[in-house]
C-alpha cells in the first residue's frame, strides 16, 4: 500500500507530518507538473506521497491547479489511497470554525477546468468515461477516518456536501444565501475535479474539510484571507494528527477488493470507439 496526501491551503510544509526516509521527488506526466515535488517516504512503516495543491509557497490559484498532474503523479507512484484536506466556508451555525468536516457530497460550480482524463489527450485513458458520481468520496476509506478522529478526540462532522466554486474570489451574500438553500454545509474552490479524477484513476479519495469562516451569509460576518489563515494556521496540529492517526489504521486493512471494484466501475463506464 502507498497513500496519496494532498494539503491544501494552509498545509504547504509536508515535512510537519514526521515522514521518515524523506525524499522529494520531481514527477513529469502527460498533463504537465504536478503542483510541486512529491514528497516520499514512510510514516509508521507505511509508504506515503505527499503533495501541496497549491505549491510550496502558495503560488498556484484555485483554477490553475494541474489537477490531471496531481492525481496523475500519485497513481503512477502506485498510491492506492488519497487523502486531502480544504480549507472551506463553512454555511451551517453548528459547523464551526476550527472544526472538521468529513465531506460525503459534492456540487460542482466549476467553470475552467479539465474534468477528466478521458479527452483522448493520453493513451493510458481510452474511449470516454461516464463515471457515475453518486458518492463522490471512499465511504470505506472515510470511516477509517472517524475511527481516528474519535481515538483523538478531533470533532469530525461525520458528513458534510461542499459547493466547490471557481474562486479566487469568496462568495458573494446573494450566493452564499442560494447555496445553504441548496442544503450545502461548506464551500470551498477544490475538490472539483480533483474528486472526479481520483474516482477515474481508480483511487480510494476522502476529504477532510476545515472551516476556517461563516462565508458571508451569517449577520456581521465576512470572509478575508487573514480570517482563513490565521484559522487553519490554529488547527494544523489537528488535522496533522489526523493523519497521522488514518495512515498506519488504513494499513491494517487488506483493500484488495475496494481497490479492484474501484477499476471495475471505470472500465464498466467506459465506451470504447468500435
Amino acid at each position: 500500500m502507498q497513500i496519496g496526501i494532498i494539503g491544501g491551503t494552509g498545509f504547504t510544509d509536508p515535512t510537519v507530518l514526521g515522514i521518515g526516509d524523506a525524499k522529494d521527488v520531481e514527477m513529469e506526466t502527460p498533463f504537465g507538473k504536478p503542483s510541486s515535488p512529491i514528497l516520499t517516504g514512510t510514516l509508521f512503516g507505511v509508504k506515503v506521497a505527499v503533495l501541496a495543491r497549491h505549491g510550496r509557497k502558495h503560488t498556484v490559484m484555485p483554477s490553475q491547479v494541474n489537477y490531471r498532474a496531481n492525481v496523475w503523479a500519485l497513481r503512477q507512484l502506485g498510491c492506492t489511497h488519497v487523502l486531502v484536506s480544504t480549507a472551506c466556508g463553512s454555511l451551517r451555525e453548528e459547523l464551526r470554525p476550527g472544526e472538521l468536516v468529513l465531506l460525503d457530497q459534492v456540487i460542482d460550480r466549476t467553470t475552467k477546468r479539465h474534468l477528466t482524463f478521458f479527452d483522448n489527450s493520453c493513451a493510458e485513458f481510452p474511449g470516454i468515461c461516464h463515471l457515475p458520481m453518486a458518492d463522490p468520496f471512499c465511504a470505506r476509506t472515510g470511516g477509517v477516518i472517524k475511527e481516528a478522529a474519535a481515538e483523538l478526540g478531533i470533532k469530525l462532522h461525520p458528513k458534510g456536501t461542499a459547493v466547490c466554486i471557481e474562486g479566487p474570489r469568496f462568495s458573494t451574500r446573494a450566493e452564499s444565501h442560494l447555496f445553504r438553500s441548496w442544503n450545502c454545509d461548506v464551500v470551498n474552490m477544490t475538490t472539483i475535479p480533483e474528486a472526479t479524477l481520483a474516482k477515474e484513476a481508480g483511487l480510494c479519495y476522502a476529504a477532510v474539510a476545515m472551516p476556517t469562516d461563516y462565508d458571508c451569509w451569517r449577520p456581521g460576518e465576512g470572509v478575508g484571507v487573514a480570517e482563513v489563515m490565521a484559522t487553519f494556521r490554529a488547527n494544523v496540529d489537528s488535522v496533522t494528527r489526523l493523519l497521522r492517526e488514518t495512515v498506519p489504521r488504513l494499513a491494517k486493512q487488506d483493500w484488495t477488493d475496494t481497490v479492484d471494484a474501484n477499476k471495475k466501475l471505470v472500465s464498466d463506464n467506459t465506451m470504447l470507439s468500435s
